[in-house]
């Protein structure tokens, strides 16, 4: 027969492994993902960066540059349009480009601009209220400190109060 204690031991030994598992298959979609997301820029030309794959794959970019896979191929990507790039003949360059298209990429930029922004401005909040909450704390020991100060003060003063009041009511007091 089973103790509880060992059944108990398999079951969460089960569900850690579960667990893993579980892990190590979202690990491998977002790797499958990130792969695919440089292929299509490498594909259709788009500028292949981190931020970008990261974006197309829905994965975040410490995943991209943590992923050793995943950031090779971006930077086998890199390597690959900057290649590209310098066997393209100048004049073929500048048949490619239309106007609509450079329209298309100044929207791109600028709407890539306002998320790096936004980015931005979150963090500087972050850091903002990250910085209040040191210095909150530091003013709340200081203020602590202030406070038992004035107790104490006010317990001294409220006995040479008592002491003074006692001395008074003695005979050979001061006269009232």
């Amino acid at each position: 027969m089973k103790s509880p204690a060992a059944s108990g031991s398999n079951d969460r030994n089960s569900r850690v492994e579960r667990l893993r598992a579980s892990r190590a298959k979202d690990s491998e979609d977002k790797t499958k993902r990130a792969l695919d997301a440089v292929d299509v820029l490498l594909r259709s030309g788009r500028r292949i960066t981190v931020s970008q794959v990261a974006r197309d794959a829905a994965v975040s970019t410490w995943f991209v540059y943590n992923q050793p896979q995943v950031h090779q191929a971006v930077q086998n990507g890199i390597t690959a349009q900057r290649e590209q790039v310098r066997h393209v003949s100048p004049g073929a360059e500048a048949q490619r480009v239309s106007p609509a298209g450079l329209r298309t990429d100044l929207a791109l930029a600028r709407e890539e601009i306002k998320e790096l922004k936004r980015e931005r401005d979150q963090l500087r909040d972050r850091v903002r209220l990250s910085l209040g909450a040191e210095l909150d704390g530091v003013n709340q020991d200081k203020l602590i400190e202030r406070v038992q100060h004035l107790e104490q003060r006010n317990t001294t003063l409220d006995q040479e109060l008592s002491e003074g009041q006692g001395a008074d009511r003695r005979p050979g007091g001061p006269a009232a």
